[in-house]
């Protein structure tokens, strides 16, 4: 009897330790599958994480690229880009019937200066440099005038007011240009950010190019800012690029179009100092021997020692001198030189030596009895004629 309690018992006993034992396993295989899923959980957070901000970012990326503003966007809270395509496409379809009277005038105005620019079996870079060249000579040369024109007051930022004469900011500049170069059906957009406008333009190659004509005339310097690349324009530029196309090509930047071969960089400066006496304002040098990036800071020698060279020569003590290194399709450097005068305060005025204006001087002259110069130089010339009469005569009195 005792021996069978005993053994009943001891089933018993075993059967809860083995319940134990099993009860055990369980709790550490739920506590193990529990560490798993926190885990996995944990992971999945950290995912959906790094999706959530990637998804955000994009939309942000999406936000830019939707408020862009191109035509509408007031730079300085003021000049506002407008639109021009209902001028270029009236220019391209021969109707100008739906035009404003002032629209009409932008057109003919336009089309004139393309009709005397252009010329039969030219390329798309030989017209926008044609362009170019137009706008860096004619537009926003009015603002020397002695006598105001109308509207002149208010600074020029419609095409209208650019090919009218008077001051031009930059927005003028950027739609007008624009507008031409939709007239000649070449894809351009105007880049701008608070305070600056300009414009990028495709050319036949397929590629973007930068172009701020009113920085190249406010600053006298002409080709400086001519068919950039980003890169090159990120130097003096600041813009948000996420809604434009990016502008890499370098075919028809002016340094690779225009730039002179030298057998040596040693050249240079008897080239800058006939540029300054021509008073040209930029030259681009390309090397017959191809210079590596180690022989690139000899530049900044050569620009310093003429930059010091200037400041003895009479006359030129408010010119300063600025360099470029820019590459070509081949990746050979181009050194593209800069000669500033700040001092330069020439304005666009009728021809003295016209005969229209040595009739109106003879007309002065008669009126006002007196002998009026002809030009300021024979102003100077008599100027210094007296000066030397007085100063003979003093010799004498001596």
């Amino acid at each position: 009897m005792n021996v069978e309690k005993k053994n009943v018992n001891g089933a018993k006993a075993a059967k809860v330790v083995a319940s134990v034992v099993l009860t055990g396993c369980l709790t550490a295989s739920l506590g193990l599958n529990i560490y798993q899923i926190s885990q996995s959980f944990s992971q999945n957070r950290k995912v959906n994480k790094f999706i959530d901000n990637q998804l955000e970012r994009q939309a942000k990326e999406e936000e830019k690229e939707n408020t862009y503003q191109e035509d509408g966007y007031k730079v300085a809270n003021q000049y506002e880009i407008r639109s021009t395509t209902h001028i270029s496409d009236a220019y391209k379809n021969g109707d100008d019937g739906d035009l404003t009277n002032e629209d009409k005038e932008t057109l003919k105005m336009a089309s004139d200066i393309l009709n005397e620019i252009i010329k039969d079996g030219m390329s798309d870079y030989e017209k926008e440099l044609a362009v170019y060249r137009w706008m860096f000579k004619n537009v926003g040369q009015g603002q020397g005038s002695s006598v105001t024109l109308p509207g002149s007051r208010e600074s020029a930022f419609t095409p209208h007011g650019a090919l009218s004469g008077g001051n031009t900011v930059c927005v003028g500049y950027a739609t007008t240009f624009r507008l031409f170069m939709h007239m000649l059906d070449m894809d351009c957009h105007i880049v701008h950010n608070e305070y600056h406008s300009w414009d990028m333009v495709q050319l036949d190659d397929n590629e973007w190019y930068q172009v701020d004509i009113y920085s190249d005339v406010s600053g006298k310097c002409q080709y400086q800012n001519f068919n950039m690349t980003d890169e090159i324009s990120r130097s003096s530029h600041d813009w948000d690029g996420s809604a434009l196309p990016e502008a890499k090509g370098v075919k028809y930047s002016y340094a690779a179009q225009g730039s002179k071969e030298l057998p040596d960089i040693y050249q240079v400066p008897a080239k800058i100092k006939k540029a300054l006496d021509k008073k040209k304002s930029s030259s681009y040098f390309r090397f017959k021997k191809a210079l590596s990036k180690e022989d690139l800071p000899i530049a900044d020698l050569l620009i310093n020692q003429m930059n010091e060279a200037m400041m003895s020569l009479s006359g030129f003590e408010n010119y300063n001198i600025g360099g470029m290194w820019y590459q070509d399709e081949q990746d050979q450097y181009i050194l593209g030189v800069f000669i500033h005068n700040y001092n330069d305060t020439s304005e666009s005025e009728f021809d003295k030596s016209s005969p229209e204006a040595k009739k109106m001087i003879e007309a002065v002259s008669k009126a006002f009895g007196i002998d009026v110069p002809q030009t300021a130089d024979d102003g100077e010339n008599n100027v210094a004629r007296e000066t030397e009469t007085m100063a003979e005569a003093t010799i004498d009195q001596l």
